[in-house]
Order: structure tokens, then C-alpha cells, then sequence
């Protein structure tokens, strides 16, 4: 992805939060130039990947193929001593258009939810022991105290202020209903790990590849120079 394209999409996300009134934790705010300054007092933000993020999958097709990310909390599996929190917040933004790849998680659970905006389509499949999409049986759903059964491949809903439970190893994708509005979605989860627990298919990547076409707007969860 171009910067410009990734600028471009961080202030569409921090439109979105201040549109539904998500205000944002002071970390967020930071400069590029800011960040140079800041000691170790933000290790939290570097080591368990806080902050603005984006995804294209590694297919440099965003529009249709990605879309935006703030993780707001978390953890860090690897540094449990450090950073003891078994939990994860993000809010993600998709426009209309914009697809999220389908893919299960081995380790963390999560709940979806529909923070504001248009109507979100997530389509669930359970998965074979060996990994594989099980396209034949049917999936128990968890939605806001509700459970069901829906036969394999169902898109659920979710409207504004609706949310979704997604077990390990289930596999899930997820659009915007058209017609509907961009949505901004919230995920609460277990720690999340970007890096190692997100399971493709078909096999994808999760960061994108930049061309520096002008300078950042804000640097990603993955981009934190060093402490001083």
C-alpha cells in the first residue's frame, strides 16, 4: 500500500470514532515526530502492538481486501510476567466494499460487535480437526445472550449494537451489507497476537507492504522507534 492510502485511512477511522463519539486513548494522538521522544514509559504501546493499524492481507488491494484497525488494549502472551493482561480491545472500520478474509484464531476467543454505522455480515463455518473449512455442519452462533444453530456458511447480522461470539477454530469472514453505511466495529477478546494466531483460507498475509509516498499521518502498531 501506498502511505498516502494508509494516511488516507487512519483519518477515515478517526472520523468514524468521533462521528459515534469512541474517543481515543492519548497514545493515539502521537506524531511520528512525538514518538522519537517517548522512553520507556511506552513500552506497553510497542510491545503489545497498540495503536493504529491497517491490513490488506498482502494483496495491495485494500478498497476491496482490507481495512483499518486501532487496538486499544492488550496483552502480550510471550511476556506474561510484563504484561499480565489476559484481554484485547480493538475497534475496526470497514467501508462499504471492504472484505475481511476468512480466517480462525487457534488461541483467543472474541466477540464482534457493532458499535455504529451500517449492518455487518459475518458468514461462520466450524473447522475439521486437520484445519480445513467443515462446509457440511451446521454452527452454533452466540449472539447477545441468544444461541442458535445456522447451517454452515450463514452470514449473521449484526445491526448497530448487535454482537457476536467467535470460538476458537471458527472459522468467520466478514463484509458490509450493501446499501447499509461504513461500520465501526468493537472486538473484545482474549490476547491478541497478530503475528501467530491468525489461520488463513486460503493463506493470506495480515501487514501490508508500504511505498513511502509522503510522510506518515500516524505510525502503526508495528512501526515504534525504539526507547531513548
Amino acid at each position: 500500500m501506498k502511505r498516502s492510502e494508509i494516511n488516507k485511512a487512519l483519518k477515515e477511522l478517526e472520523a468514524m470514532c468521533e462521528k459515534h463519539c469512541f474517543k481515543l486513548p492519548p497514545f493515539c494522538n502521537f506524531t511520528p515526530e512525538e514518538w522519537e521522544t517517548k522512553g520507556h514509559e511506552y513500552d506497553e504501546v510497542r510491545d503489545c502492538m497498540l495503536g493504529w493499524d491497517i491490513t490488506d492481507f498482502g494483496r495491495g488491494h485494500f478498497e476491496k481486501e482490507g481495512f483499518s484497525l486501532i487496538t486499544i488494549r492488550n496483552g502480550n502472551r510471550s511476556m506474561p510476567d510484563k504484561y499480565p493482561k489476559v484481554y484485547a480491545e480493538k475497534l475496526l472500520f470497514l467501508k462499504e466494499g471492504q472484505y475481511s478474509l476468512n480466517h480462525f484464531h487457534w488461541y483467543k476467543t472474541e466477540d464482534i460487535i457493532n458499535r455504529g454505522g451500517g449492518n455487518i455480515l459475518i458468514r461462520v463455518y466450524n473447522s475439521h480437526p486437520d484445519e480445513t473449512i467443515d462446509y457440511e455442519s451446521d454452527v452454533t452462533v452466540h449472539t447477545d445472550g441468544r444461541t442458535f444453530v445456522v447451517p454452515a456458511g450463514t452470514q449473521v447480522r449484526l445491526t448497530p449494537g448487535e454482537s457476536i461470539y467467535i470460538t476458537q477454530r471458527m472459522y468467520h469472514d466478514f463484509t458490509v451489507e450493501e446499501g447499509t453505511g461504513d461500520v465501526l466495529l468493537g472486538e473484545v477478546s482474549q490476547c491478541n497476537d497478530d503475528n501467530a494466531d491468525n489461520h488463513f483460507d486460503p493463506p493470506a498475509g495480515r501487514f501490508p507492504e508500504i511505498e513511502e509516498d509522503e510522510p506518515p499521518y500516524r505510525l502503526l502498531c508495528n512501526e515504534y522507534p525504539a526507547a531513548k
